[in-house]
């Protein structure tokens, strides 16, 4: 038991640190998508605040600065916007400035990285 734990942990600690880009791809496919997205209309109900940065060196480590690629192969995320909030993995609320972007919710932080770091699939039954 006490294995599991350190491993979750380690893993958790490593993959906060290497998950350091947040190139995003916006897919019309839910099948297609690491993490379904819901966009919140107030910044309280968020997990996740985001700014979209205009250039991809303006990116930084998990913060909430996403640039959107073109295509799916240049994306470190890819993502689907669903219609409803209970369908979605990560509630985000977009902010108008850089300063203003980060994680309300610490604890999806975590759930994320597990989710693109080590391929851990969730299903909902």
């Amino acid at each position: 038991m006490k294995k599991t734990i350190y491993l979750i942990l380690l893993f958790t600690i490593i993959g906060v640190n290497k998950m350091a880009a947040q190139k995003v791809f916006s897919t019309a496919f839910q099948g297609q998508a690491s993490i379904k997205v819901f966009v919140v209309e107030y910044e309280n109900q968020a997990d996740l605040k985001v700014y979209k940065v205009p250039n991809q060196n303006q990116i930084g480590k998990n913060e909430g600065k996403w640039y959107f690629t073109q295509y799916s192969n240049q994306a470190d995320k890819i993502i689907y916007f669903v219609k409803y909030s209970n369908q979605a993995d990560l509630k985000i609320y977009f902010v108008k400035y850089a300063n203003q972007a980060g994680w309300i919710n610490k604890s999806k932080n975590t759930f994320i990285v597990l989710i693109l770091e080590h391929n851990i699939e969730f299903y909902n039954f």
